[in-house]
């Protein structure tokens, strides 16, 4: 009985620090701005010394600027790669130190998974990274404020055509022009993870990237993508905070007598005129 209680304890303890902080993950990136026409491609798993190198010449070839989520011990061992994915203008983000789940991860690891990748990789690009994808999208709780202290914010994806298994690359394609929309971001992966993956998004990329564009829509980096909805807010604040005054009472900077603005008043609506409805002349 005893050990009956441990055991469902350590199962309630275990389900509260993994599967609970999923709730959380609302405050997750899935996407970007549905008023922007933009789509962001992201490429999970590497860096791998022939594969990576393989999607950057089609990229280059393209003319497309994406998103690249490396695993810290895979960029030691391929730094060049790194550098020149950072090089080619790409967007350099951290998928981890080993690619290992965070649900098999303590407080701990999950720092040291989170640091260790933010030191290598922003060494390598010659910034830090601003973003982290978990692997396989598994969160703990531990991992909110590691990236707080890390300034990385977590990004998932809302359209992933090849997850745990293979998918033909034709069907690949199919599957993001079939849900493509406005911010979407799109998870690819340019190393082994399921197997033979690298090889069919060869295959995949260049008609992806073709049909994305007949569709209308541009292809950008996440950072790209969220710096503009986040420009977007800061103008609507800009124009709230700066808006004339109403004859509700709203704080207004009035003008000096050279034009320029002064000190704040509030203004005040006037008798008879829009905080009281006037009273219609008589017709004649």
């Amino acid at each position: 009985m005893i050990l009956a209680r441990l055991a469902l304890g350590a199962a309630g303890a275990w389900a509260a620090y993994a599967w609970g902080p999923h709730l959380l993950t609302t405050g997750c990136v899935r996407r970007g701005p549905a008023a922007r026409r933009a789509i962001a491609l992201t490429f999970d798993d590497g860096p791998d010394a022939v594969w990576t190198e393989r999607i950057l010449d089609i990229l280059v070839h393209k003319h497309v600027r994406a998103s690249f989520f490396l695993v810290g011990e895979r960029a030691a061992r391929v730094p060049e790669t790194v550098r020149r994915i950072a090089a080619a203008g790409h967007e350099i983000a951290s998928h981890g130190w080993s690619h290992r789940s965070l649900w098999l991860c303590g407080p701990r690891r999950t720092e040291d998974e989170i640091g260790r990748a933010h030191h290598l990789l922003g060494s390598l690009a010659g910034r830090p990274p601003r973003f982290f994808r978990p692997p396989w999208g598994m969160v703990n709780a531990a991992m909110f404020g590691a990236l707080r202290r890390h300034q990385e914010r977590c990004v998932l994806w809302s359209i992933q055509p090849e997850g745990l298994r293979p998918v033909a690359a034709a069907q690949q394609v199919g599957d993001v022009l079939h849900r493509a929309h406005p911010g979407a971001i799109v998870d690819l992966h340019d190393a082994e993870g399921t197997r033979g993956a690298p090889l069919r998004l060869v295959a995949a990329l260049a008609p992806m990237i073709d049909g994305i564009r007949e569709m209308g829509y541009e292809l950008v980096t996440v950072g790209d993508l969220l710096d503009g909805r986040e420009a977007d807010e800061r103008a609507e604040r800009v124009a709230d905070a700066t808006a004339p005054g109403d004859p509700a009472g709203r704080v207004i900077a009035m003008p000096t007598s050279d034009g320029a603005r002064g000190s704040a008043r509030t203004r005040r609506p006037r008798r008879g005129g829009a905080g009281k409805p006037r009273r219609p002349s008589p017709s004649p």
